[in-house]
């Protein structure tokens, strides 16, 4: 009570028996002057005592538990963590069983990066795993190593470690793999916890990185990678060293090297039969009501390719398209703020160009660098039109987007409804809301509108992923990530190119 007592005693205007003794009472027949002294302090001068002032700034650490407590706390995932322990190829009841495969580890993964960044370079890991012959080595999605469950972020409460099937399923998480051989069920990808018990450190074989051609092309970097594993055919455990130099850095993917990957990879099952996790669909239908599809499989996943080989040599055809699985009618549009206000005026120093997936031949936009005779203001300009643009620059972009679409496709449905991937604060989304109705969209939503549990919240950036995959256009941002994984998903589905845009 005590507590409570104390907080009271700070508002202003409230009068405590124990601060203030009754006056006696005075004679109406007397009347002594007011003894003097100096004057009360008036204001808010009068309310910050030291006293008071103490009291507050021993309480800013409680108010800042209480504050990040408020924010919620993020689910364990300990089901879904269990549910990969129990997948056939994490079974260790069959040692033998375990010893008789090769395994691939890359214990330098990024970690403490934003989902897209850890994705597109497990894509490619798992990827060489499978080219190499070897089972992949797939891990959690680590925010941080602290040995806690959770830690702290933007004055809130973040999960250290999510397990991977809470966002994606597939060969890249342990899913099965689309081959007729009873025996595929052994090259499955496994768990790090597996992994760690059927590969003591005594027989784990190190490979360094020191040496690769990280500036090559994509491709050309692939087959040095699986020629350099198979020198090392007769270990059955091997780890990456990437200590000294990434295995595949940021340069790669933001590069147009990457592209001679994209064959090989829509290829293998790795990226051709990727899948979101139940717990990402379970959003997204959850969500119909908002999506408004034209037929009901489009929320669901698309069929797995018949197409696709296990076998990495395999020449096997691209996905099968499946146009008819789009949510016809909405154009998703990446629009990210928070730290892009500070990354956006950094690329026009850097003169950076787009991502590497989106530098694809068969897109229709391309970013055209500021000229050399460019004043550092108007490359800054250039670039926040493209990267940061304002409700009015968005609105004036879709309004052209949606007339391209129209004109390439006279007599489909018109596009009329947009959903926003964002980051930003509500108060922005309603001023873009208000422009695109001004425009004559009927419906505009933003990531903010949407149902979702707890669960559901903390793969929220999934969410809108599979969103934006599944729509009819895709309207992205160009240097992003995000934007990047999402086109080279809707090129591996066989989607049309040209629903493809860019900011």
């Amino acid at each position: 009570m005590s507590l409570w007592r104390a907080l009271l005693r700070l508002l202003p205007g409230q009068n405590h028996k124990d601060e203030y003794e009754l006056l006696p009472e005075a004679s109406h027949h007397d009347h002594e002057p007011r003894p003097r002294g100096r004057r009360r302090p008036h204001g808010c001068f009068r309310f910050f005592t030291l006293r008071r002032i103490c009291i507050l700034l021993a309480l800013i650490p409680l108010l800042t538990v209480v504050g990040v407590l408020l924010s919620g706390i993020p689910p364990t995932y300990n089901d879904i963590r269990t549910y990969e322990a129990k997948l056939p190829q994490n079974n260790l009841t069959d040692l033998s069983t375990a010893d008789a495969r090769t395994y691939l580890r890359f214990p330098g993964h990024l970690w403490g990066h934003g989902l897209n960044n850890v994705l597109q370079e497990a894509i490619v890991m798992g990827y060489l795993a499978h080219l190499a012959g070897r089972v992949y080595v797939f891990e959690d999605y680590t925010w941080s190593h602290l040995p806690m469950p959770y830690t702290i972020y933007d004055f809130a409460l973040r999960s250290t470690r999510i397990p991977l099937n809470a966002f994606v399923t597939g060969p890249l998480a342990g899913g099965p793999l689309p081959s007729p051989d009873e025996n595929a069920v052994q090259k499955r990808a496994v768990t790090a916890a597996f992994y760690e018990k059927a590969c003591p450190r005594s027989a784990v074989h190190l490979v360094s990185s020191v040496g690769a051609p990280t500036e090559a092309e994509g491709s050309a970097l692939i087959e040095w990678w699986v020629k350099r594993l198979s020198d090392v055919h007769g270990a059955r455990c091997v780890e990456i060293d990437s200590s000294e130099q990434p295995v595949f850095d940021r340069f790669l993917f933001g590069s147009p090297r990457l592209l001679s990957l994209l064959p090989g990879l829509n290829a293998s099952p790795i990226l051709g039969a990727f899948a979101w996790s139940p717990l990402v669909h379970s959003a997204v239908v959850r969500n119909f009501a908002v999506l408004r599809p034209t037929d009901p499989a489009a929320l669901y996943p698309p069929p797995r390719p018949l197409a696709l080989s296990a076998d990495p040599k395999s020449a096997a055809s691209p996905s099968i398209p499946d146009a008819h699985r789009t949510l016809t009618g909405l154009v998703a549009v990446h629009l990210r703020r928070g730290d892009y206000k500070r990354h956006c005026p950094r690329l026009a120093q850097w003169g950076a160009g787009y991502m590497g997936v989106n530098t694809h031949p068969a897109l229709p936009d391309r970013f055209i660098l500021p000229g050399a005779n460019s004043t550092p203001a108007a490359a800054e300009a250039h670039y926040l039109l493209h990267c940061l643009p304002t409700p009015q620059q968005l609105a004036a972009r879709l309004h052209a987007v949606r007339a391209e679409h129209a004109a390439r496709h006279p007599g489909n449905q018109p596009l009329s409804r947009v959903y926003i991937l964002t980051n930003a604060w509500g108060w922005f989304v309603n001023s873009v809301r208000a422009e695109l109705v001004a425009d004559g969209w009927e419906e505009v939503w933003g990531s903010g509108d949407i149902a979702l549990d707890a669960a559901q919240a903390g793969v929220g950036m999934a969410v809108d992923m599979r969103i934006g995959e599944g729509a009819e256009v895709f309207l992205g941002n160009g240097f992003s990530s995000l934007t990047s994984n999402i086109v080279m998903l809707r090129l591996a589905r066989g989607l049309e190119a040209a629903s493809n845009r860019f900011l």
